[in-house]
Formats: structure tokens, C-alpha cells, sequence
């Protein structure tokens, strides 16, 4: 049995443990706030803002005018993954959930294609040290994203290997919030932006603030919608002319994605932080009440001991 010294020790040492997960905990707390706040505002717009992209790539689709970010190729030799990570651990299993998504991606269509990953958070590293895959840029990512300008850069360099014929398809690995105890791992296209997808989640993401279904059902309602609008006859006029309408909403399209799924990842990775920081509040508690009944356990052991030894010796000497 340990002397009571050590169990005290290890008494402290699990109440220091427990202090510093408990403000982990309250500052996970604060900052997932913050991202579900940033989230819920953008979340309408990305998808509003896809479903109209789409109307409109189904007008260009129809006519004589292709865009090229819209323009499928026959063959898939090289395609890029942007893998969206946390900077740090004590998350759960927030990062290895993603970049095994991601990888088991890679592997259903590996056979004829090389993959490179762009990387978002320096947890993604793994894929290069564990998976063994070739990493193509990693950028600086923040805790907490305000502005579309902190994936601007990746957006710009996306588009430009895509149409430079580097990639022949862009994907997004990213966690989906949809709410603090439930987190979905997806990956999902985003180049060429592909209005014939058969992803039910392609460009949906969470849930609609304003009613609050599950996806699904938010896109089988979109479905309908656009089924509705198909019955109908419209004619589609751009000014100044559908090239220049489309060469500036298209990259803007991707770089609202990207951000979105920026977003959604934040709002998941603090909620993930703060109920791992949680889970680790309480096994600390549990333990100190455990060494704490052991601690008492082990002094009165020692009381007990301590009487038998005095009375034995009083016993010898009356004898």
C-alpha cells in the first residue's frame, strides 16, 4: 500500500490537473460562442449564395458557353484535397476523425490519380508523417475566422493550379457543426463546381438557422425547389455579358465555400475542445474522490497499526 505522503502528492497533482482543464474548459467555452455566433451568420448566405450559382451554371450549361471552372475533365489524374485541421490537440478525436475522412477519400479513388494536400491547421501534418501523402502548401490558420480574406489565398491558389490544368479536381475536407455534442466529418467538391452531383451535402452545410431541419431535409426542399423552377420557362439576361458575370461570382462562390467550411470547423473544434476539456474536469474529480476514500483508507491503517504496536508494548511490559 502507498504512505499516505504519496497518495497526498498525487491528491495535489490531480487538483492542479483539474484546475488547468477547467479553464481550458471555460476558455473553449468562450471562444465556441464566438464561432457559433460567426457561423449561424454566414451559414443562409453560403448556401443561398450556392443554389444560385447552381441556377445560373444550369443556364450557362444549356447554352453554348462552358466556364472552365464549371467545365468537368474526361479523365481524373491529379486532384487536391483541402484538409481543414486544429492547430493544437486536447480535442478529442476532432483531427483524427477528418483526416481519416480524408484519406479513406483518397483511397476509394486512388487507383489512376495522384492526390496532394493543402493544408489548414498544423494537425494536418499527420497525413504526411502517418499516411505518407504529399503535402502541395500548408497555410496559418486562426483560432477564430472573421473575414473571408484569411482564405483568400487559398481560394486564389485553387482555382489558379485548376485552371493552369495542375489539378483536375479540388475537394474540401472539413468537420461539420451541428451542434456542441455533434460534429460530421465531410468531404465534398468543390471544383469543377459540378451541378449534376449526386452529394446530398454538396454545398449544404449544417443546418438552416431559420427553421432548423437537418440537412436533408433542408436539401430535399431545395431539390423541389429547383424541380418547381424547371416546370417554368426563364430567360437568363447578363450584363455585361455572361463571361464577366460568371469570371467574377464563380471564384467569389469558392472562396465563400472555403470560408464556410473554415467556419464550421472552428465551431467544431471548440465544442469538441470544451466537451473533451469537460469529460477531464470530471475523470479528475472522480479521481481525487477515489485517492481521497484510499488516502483515508491508508491513515487509518496506520492509526490502527500505531495503537496495536503501543498496546502490544504495554502488554510486555505488565507481563
Amino acid at each position: 500500500m502507498a504512505s499516505t505522503k504519496e497518495i497526498q502528492r498525487r491528491i495535489k497533482s490531480i487538483g492542479n490537473t483539474k484546475k488547468i482543464t477547467k479553464a481550458m474548459e471555460m476558455v473553449s467555452a468562450a471562444k465556441m460562442r464566438k464561432t457559433i455566433e460567426a457561423v449561424l451568420k454566414t451559414r443562409s448566405y453560403a448556401n443561398l449564395s450556392w443554389m444560385t450559382v447552381l441556377n445560373i451554371a444550369s443556364a450557362v450549361n444549356a447554352g453554348d458557353l462552358l466556364h472552365p471552372l464549371l467545365e468537368k475533365r474526361k479523365k481524373i489524374r491529379k486532384e487536391a484535397i483541402v484538409l481543414i485541421t486544429s492547430n493544437r490537440g486536447l480535442c478529442g478525436s476532432f483531427n483524427s476523425a477528418i483526416i481519416q475522412k480524408a484519406v479513406a477519400s483518397v483511397k476509394k479513388h486512388q487507383v489512376g490519380r495522384e492526390t496532394d494536400f493543402i493544408l489548414l491547421g498544423k494537425k494536418g501534418l499527420s497525413v504526411k508523417s502517418r499516411y505518407n501523402h504529399q503535402i502541395a502548401a500548408d497555410f496559418i490558420k486562426e483560432d477564430v475566422a472573421y473575414e473571408a480574406k484569411e482564405v483568400a489565398a487559398i481560394g486564389k491558389m485553387i482555382i489558379n493550379d485548376y485552371l493552369s490544368g495542375k489539378y483536375d479536381k479540388v475537394l474540401v475536407a472539413y468537420t461539420d457543426f451541428m451542434s456542441p455534442v455533434k460534429q460530421i466529418p465531410r468531404v465534398k467538391q468543390i471544383l469543377p463546381i459540378d451541378f449534376e452531383a449526386k452529394d446530398q451535402h454538396l454545398g449544404i452545410v449544417g443546418r438552416d438557422p431559420r427553421v432548423g431541419l437537418d440537412v436533408d431535409f433542408v436539401k430535399q426542399k431545395e431539390d423541389k425547389y429547383l424541380r418547381d423552377e424547371e416546370k417554368n420557362s426563364y430567360i437568363f439576361k447578363y450584363e455585361p455579358s455572361t463571361e464577366i458575370v460568371l469570371n467574377e461570382m464563380l471564384p467569389r462562390l469558392i472562396e465563400v465555400q472555403l470560408f464556410q467550411a473554415l467556419l464550421e470547423s472552428n465551431a467544431s473544434e471548440h465544442s469538441a475542445r470544451m466537451a473533451s476539456m469537460h469529460k477531464a474536469t470530471d475523470a479528475a474529480k472522480d479521481l481525487v474522490s477515489e485517492l481521497t476514500l484510499y488516502y483515508n483508507k491508508a491513515r487509518q491503517a496506520a492509526i490502527t497499526r500505531e495503537i496495536s504496536e503501543i498496546s502490544a508494548g504495554v502488554s510486555a511490559m505488565n507481563n
